[in-house]
């Protein structure tokens, strides 16, 4: 035995205990963990409980913490070879599986400052009828885009990442003619350092298309052998549905060739006659890429009409397409309530951090939940429920992460919030007050404040 957590409070009210043994879970009775003999045959011993990590950095085996330095490992109390057992004393604090986030932009993170305020008005304005001139403006800055610069921005994104109990991330990277392969270099190089802690899977990404950019799908397809783990595309900013439909083609033909998945970013304007994600279903079922397929954005599918919905679900559940939302990055958003009511895998992202389509964001997926809370109109307790699947185990469906929930066997990926009720969750989105991954605490934050 390798953890215990006692007294956590399960979504459903229920309050137990838990064990983690070689990263997996049990849950027990409450009040019933401590009596399990540990793995060495001696009582689990409890580990001094309220000693938090230095600046509340992830204690990972050599990743950066929050002053950049290592954090050794067996830091945050966790015992090394002495065979003692770190006990959490949950004392009702709500426990949920970790954040899972299905769209960020990685190698574009914190860059607003070398970009500007151009691509970002262009991409909000007018019902997003600018959003190709938006990529086109933000594409410049990568002309100068280095690894070297980059890489110190991911660390502090994916810090945080960790640090808000996100702990697996579909990563999109450009990969075209502008940025090269600098980007992916760079999030490999990240990749690396954060692997015992984060499962990041890389998107091979051509930002600026196929068919207009000549070179970059040779760009992509050098990615994939060198480490990238999903075939990118977003093909509605080709110039004719021609080109749209040769792109999603090229992506599902590699992605089946090699053995990916693919993941798109479909009809990102407000354009209702876009229909690269009717493209994308259609091309999945062709290559045989049945549930292995996301379609981020979607925007211009608020803009159907209700018979168009209906058949491009009945065709994306054929096809096994998961969708990505992020509505707070933009006016649109696909119809996430409708979708999941027709039991479309549907999951919430947060996009961007501080480039240039949004200027805010800080890999906290909770935060990404309160925002849709209110651009949704989730706010029911049942609604807010559903907000927390949407950022976890719905999440966990549309990448195809197995088994992610608080389940006997389960993976030891979870956190203990420093709150009892979901609402509190979502009203304070704030660090969990201690991140388990792998069966290892690797987060921990307090928060103390005095009224003089």
């Amino acid at each position: 035995m390798d953890l215990v957590v006692t007294d956590a409070r399960l979504r459903d009210g229920r309050v137990v205990d838990l064990t983690v043994d070689a990263g997996r879970l049990r849950v027990l009775p409450r009040g019933t963990a401590l009596h399990t003999p540990a793995a060495n045959g001696t009582p689990a011993a409890p580990a001094a409980n309220g000693a938090p990590a230095a600046n509340a950095a992830p204690a990972a085996n050599g990743a950066p913490a929050a002053n950049g330095a290592p954090a050794a490992n067996g830091a945050d109390g966790v015992p090394g070879a002495s065979g003692a057992v770190r006990v959490i004393a949950a004392e009702g604090r709500l426990v949920t599986e970790s954040a899972v986030d299905c769209h960020l932009h990685l190698d574009k993170v914190h860059t607003l400052d070398r970009v500007g305020d151009g691509a970002l008005s262009a991409y909000t304005a007018d019902g997003m009828a600018g959003a190709m001139t938006s990529i086109e403006l933000a594409s410049a800055v990568k002309k100068n885009y280095r690894r070297e610069d980059a890489l110190p921005h991911i660390r502090r994104a994916l810090t945080e990442a960790v640090r808000h109990g996100t702990l697996h991330i579909q990563a999109f990277v450009d990969v075209d003619t502008a940025a090269g392969l600098e980007g992916f270099a760079a999030v490999s190089a990240a990749k690396a350092e954060f692997a015992d802690i984060l499962n990041v899977e890389i998107v091979a990404f051509p930002q600026d298309g196929v068919l207009r950019d000549p070179g970059a799908a040779e760009l992509c397809e050098e990615a994939l052998r060198l480490g990238a783990d999903v075939v990118g595309g977003i093909p509605w900013i080709e110039h004719t549905d021609t080109d749209a439909r040769r792109h999603v083609e090229w992506a599902c033909a590699l992605a089946a060739r090699t053995g990916k998945r693919v993941a798109m970013l479909t009809d990102d304007a407000g354009d209702p006659n876009l229909r690269t994600t009717e493209m994308l279903a259609s091309a999945m079922l062709v290559h045989g890429l049945e549930g292995r397929g996301v379609a981020c954005h979607a925007r211009a599918l608020a803009l159907y009409p209700q018979p168009s919905l209906l058949r491009l679900a009945g065709l994306a559940r054929r096809a096994g397409l998961g969708f990505v939302s992020d509505p707070q990055t933009g006016p649109l958003h696909l119809p996430v309530a409708l979708f999941r009511e027709l039991n479309l895998p549907v999951a919430l992202g947060q996009d961007d951090i501080e480039d240039a389509y949004y200027p805010f964001g800080r890999a906290n997926l909770w935060e990404v939940a309160f925002l849709a809370a209110h651009l949704l109109e989730f706010r029911t307790a049942k609604a807010q429920q559903v907000l927390l699947d949407l950022v976890t185990t719905d999440a966990a469906r549309v990448l195809g992460v197995r088994d992610h929930r608080i389940a006997d066997g389960a993976p030891a990926n979870f956190v203990v919030h420093d709150a009892e009720r979901i609402v509190d969750v979502l009203r304070r989105h704030a660090a969990p007050r201690w991140v388990v991954a792998r069966g290892r605490v690797v987060a921990e934050t307090t928060i103390t404040s005095a009224i003089m």
